[in-house]
């Protein structure tokens, strides 16, 4: 059995090849290590937002990982690009592993294709959904534009919301996708007391009452219409791209509030700010953009009436090192079960 790791800066070769160690692999296996380099975070940023923006034929990958594929029957990565040409180069292999959440990185067609499963780990899914619930308080309590006039000297006490602005434990919160992220911030909300109703195509009422989880699923345009907040925890698929749109957003109450830790694209901007200008909705709280780091000339900047953050929401400093170990045992449940949340193509592949 032979284990192709691609790491670099950010998580390295070497702890790829600590978790693919501990793999529960019944024959002898031979673990090859490959570097995806960058000079330094700065550059591994900059390639990483090149591929989250135009997919994994955007960078380079190291010619290495050409010839050491060939044989592969496993690959495990970071953020090193999978793409459809060094996928179709694999004979043998049978499964491709990343340590991370997004999947921009993969021509996960490609995989679905020559029926490779492709397995991927929310490492900071605890992380991004506390500070999700964190928004929710900041947004609708003014906490955020509270401690920033008070360090420009104003005591201030009215907000754009201050007509109504309630507790948490008296609101409705929508969650649209319930994947490992939305479901933490389903049961986050029922800690707090909140009444919580949620969208999401491919789970069932059934699903969430076999966890425990008390959640009522509806549809989208009912949870549009009927939240107080509305969180959104969407991959970027050619489905939900631009998918939060000014027909949704029209739905919502004026009194309402958006908030956003997925990913930008799956929100369209200008009919975001439409409704945020207007003061068609209460207000809005994001952490992640459509062009990063914000362009100082944003129109976003110019409103108060949201809560912004520059994609701090996953950063934890447990989450990269903890990620390796936490995808190997990922895919050991995977083996045993023959069934996974994470394997995001299982249904698409023929066996």
């Amino acid at each position: 059995m032979k284990i192709v790791v691609a790491g670099d800066i950010i998580v390295s070769s070497e702890l790829l090849a600590e978790a693919a160690e501990s793999l529960k692999i019944n024959d002898d296996t031979e673990i090859k290590k490959i570097v995806w380099k960058a000079d330094d975070r700065k550059e591994f940023q900059k390639k990483a937002l090149n591929i989250e923006t135009n997919g994994p034929d955007a960078e380079e990958i190291p010619e290495e990982l050409y010839k050491e594929i060939e044989d592969a029957d496993i690959l495990l990565v970071h953020f090193c690009p999978v793409p459809k040409k060094l996928i179709e180069m694999a004979q043998n292999l049978k499964l491709i592993g990343t340590c991370r959440g997004g999947l921009e990185h993969i021509d996960v067609d490609a995989a679905t294709e020559k029926n490779i499963p492709v397995i991927h780990v929310i490492r900071n899914a605890e992380a991004t959904s506390d500070f999700a619930v964190g928004l929710m308080f900041a947004e609708t309590r003014n906490i955020a534009r509270a401690h920033a006039a008070m360090k420009q000297g104003v005591w201030r006490k009215e907000y754009v919301n201050s007509g109504y602005t309630t507790a948490m434990r008296e609101m409705t919160v929508g969650i649209i996708g319930l994947g490992h992220i939305g479901r933490l911030v389903a049961e986050k909300a029922a800690g707090i007391g909140m009444n919580i109703i949620a969208y999401d195509p491919f789970v069932t009422q059934e699903a969430m009452d076999s966890r425990g989880i008390a959640v009522t699923m509806k549809e989208k345009e009912e949870v549009f219409r009927e939240a107080d907040i509305i969180s959104l925890h969407l991959r970027v698929t050619p489905e939900t791209e631009n998918s939060i749109n000014e027909e949704v957003l029209s739905l919502m109450k004026p009194t309402a509030y958006l908030i956003n830790t997925s990913r930008a694209k799956v929100l369209d901007k200008a009919a975001f700010l439409d409704v945020l200008e207007n003061k068609r909705i209460g207000g809005a709280a994001l952490d992640v953009y459509w062009n990063e780091p914000l362009d100082q000339d944003d129109p976003l900047l110019k409103l108060d009436n949201i809560t912004l953050t520059p994609h701090n929401a996953g950063n934890v400093v447990d989450a990269l090192p903890k990620s390796p170990k936490l995808l190997a045992d990922t895919i050991n449940h995977f083996w045993e079960t023959k069934t996974s949340d994470m394997a995001v193509n299982l249904k698409q592949i023929t066996r």
